[in-house]
């Protein structure tokens, strides 16, 4: 039995493919000023339309809606049906506050209070 598929059935089927990851994603990549829809995010990279995406190289930032989720520094790696395909060199998660450079206690005091601020003094 064979499995060939004619060429115009396996294009259909690729931008049906597309339209599903479009239509269903929040995800985001910001590169300067310029913002591209994701279509899939693994692990080690994630996938662009191939069409509507100029090549991407370098630092860019992912978003999920309007959160960020981390700042990457990627490389092109293949385009296959439809999709550029980009492999993350570095991807640093992105956090809403700043690194502290000591350790906190869990059970430390949020502030102190003082005796001017009492009204005593």
């Amino acid at each position: 039995m064979t499995t060939f598929i004619p060429k115009a059935v396996q294009e259909a089927l690729d931008q049906a493919r597309l339209l599903g990851f479009k239509s269903k994603n929040r995800l985001r990549v910001h590169m300067g000023d310029e913002i591209y829809p994701v279509l899939r995010l693994w692990s080690g990279g994630f996938s662009v339309e191939a069409g509507g995406v100029p090549q991407l190289r370098g630092l860019v930032d992912l978003y999920d809606g309007a959160r960020h989720l981390s700042q990457c520094l990627i490389v092109a790696s293949e385009e296959e049906a439809g999709e550029m395909r980009y492999e993350f060199k570095r991807a640093t998660a992105a956090s809403e506050t700043a690194p502290l450079d000591f350790y906190r206690a869990p059970d430390a005091p949020v502030g102190l209070i003082g005796q001017e601020s009492l009204g005593e003094g």
